[in-house]
């Protein structure tokens, strides 16, 4: 029997609509064992970050540092706005900037538009400065802005299929 392979996604965006959002369930639907994808559905009760709040005192955050401590592995999916990191990703970056949370932990990235490289660049750079271990050959950016696709669409169509199952063959390789 093969071990688990426990994969905390993010999403960073808090639209009902999010591509970000429909790309993680979509790898959800997908992976097969011995993934455990595991949707993180807190970003937007994390308080705004303020290092003089006692960050072990707030449940969201305690929550958010726990779930990615469990975790073998985080998948990010952020949007770009203005050239840079959705608010709600970069916050809870902040939160987990004072804790051992990221310290080695295996990282995928994943970019739901090819055309949003400022985001996708800022968040690498983040990611390593807080030292997570990136899985750059997992690293993806699909074509999905426009494509009018949910995450069952997502996960019928061929050459997306193939690509979110590449990146999971990649971290099996990676754990």
């Amino acid at each position: 029997m093969q071990t688990p392979i426990t994969i905390l996604a993010i999403a960073g965006s808090l639209r009902a609509a999010s591509l970000n959002t429909a790309l993680l369930r979509a790898i959800a639907r997908l992976a097969p064992a011995p993934f455990d994808i595991r949707i993180y559905p807190g970003l937007g009760e994390l308080p705004l970050f303020n290092p003089d709040l006692d960050a072990d005192s707030l449940p969201a955050v305690t929550g958010l540092r726990d779930a990615i401590l469990a975790a073998d592995v985080l998948l990010l999916a952020s949007p770009e706005y203005a050239h840079g990191v959705s608010g709600p990703m970069k916050n809870a970056l902040d939160w987990m900037v004072g804790n051992e949370s990221f310290i080695d932990k295996p990282l995928v990235l994943l970019n739901a538009s090819p055309r949003a490289t400022h985001a996708q660049a800022a968040l690498r750079e983040t990611v390593r400065t807080m030292s997570a271990r990136l899985i750059d050959e997992a690293c993806i950016s699909l074509p999905l802005l426009g494509s009018g696709l949910d995450a069952e669409g997502i996960a019928a169509d061929p050459a997306l299929r193939r690509a979110i199952l590449d990146m999971l063959q990649c971290i099996r390789s990676f754990s």
